[in-house]
């Protein structure tokens, strides 16, 4: 019975204070959980120069990130991707132009990477 009334105690609390409830991290703080899971499954495997490097990226993030930083370093690679995405739907229209088919695929091979280096850019502007 005292554990009913416990377990009801603490559910009562978190729907009183949602920000008990754990929200997803964002921003530098999911970064920073992102390389201390990396660093649990580099000792897991026993690779301590891995470990290395990564502890001391996270001391980087921890002393140096900021939200509003890694944003903009984000907005930076969308931006860059976005032009790589143009340059290759010009290099492919070229291509076409040219009727040249092992031209075409390659072209069109390099847009479909550039596309998906840019997908994947404007999903870390989420995390």
């Amino acid at each position: 019975m005292l554990k009913k009334i416990i377990g009801f105690s603490f559910l009562a609390t978190i729907a009183t204070f949602p920000s008990l409830a754990q929200e997803p991290l964002k921003g530098c703080d999911a970064k920073a959980y992102e390389i201390q899971q990396q660093i649990e499954y580099a000792k897991s495997n026993d690779n301590t120069h891995r470990v290395a490097g990564l502890e001391k990226a996270l001391k980087e993030v921890q002393d140096h990130c900021t939200d509003e930083g890694l944003m903009r370093e984000r907005l930076a690679k969308v931006n860059e991707k976005e032009q790589e995405v143009a340059e290759r739907t010009l290099e492919l229209k070229d291509a076409q132009e040219s009727g040249r088919a092992n031209k075409i695929e390659k072209r069109m091979n390099k847009l479909q990477e550039a596309e998906a280096e840019l997908s994947a850019a404007r999903s870390e502007l989420n995390k």
